[in-house]
């Protein structure tokens, strides 16, 4: 599937967050910020979905375990442990797990408060 199509929905995939900071109160000009470390797993067959953008949420994503594809630009990309990725204003994707085991990745961005 390219992202000239629709990318399914989420499905398959639980988040827990790890840990966050107060950016507002660490860095002048940050207010309304959050630094953000969350742990994800997807599961056999799981989705991250839908196509997604990370405009003005720029993070980057370490894999643990098992492979994670990730499209974009009409192109699938497979990352397995020990490998990651940024995630910057030009990213445009969405990701799922065409693998057997669970894959879990760690993921940490900088998003808007709650």
């Amino acid at each position: 599937m390219s992202n000239a199509q629709a990318a399914p929905e989420t499905k398959g995939v639980s988040v827990k967050l790890l840990a966050t900071v107060d950016l507002g109160l660490e860095i002048e000009g940050m207010a309304g910020r959050k630094f953000r470390m969350r742990m994800v797993t997807i599961e056999p067959g799981g989705v991250f979905g839908p196509l997604h953008d990370h405009k003005d949420r720029p993070g980057i994503v370490y894999i643990l375990q098992g492979t994670i594809t990730d499209h974009r630009n009409g192109v699938a990309t497979d990352y397995g442990p020990g490998v990651g990725w940024p995630e910057d204003r030009n990213t445009l994707h969405w990701l799922e797990n065409r693998g057997t085991i669970p894959a879990v990745e760690i993921s940490v961005d900088i998003v808007r408060q709650e």
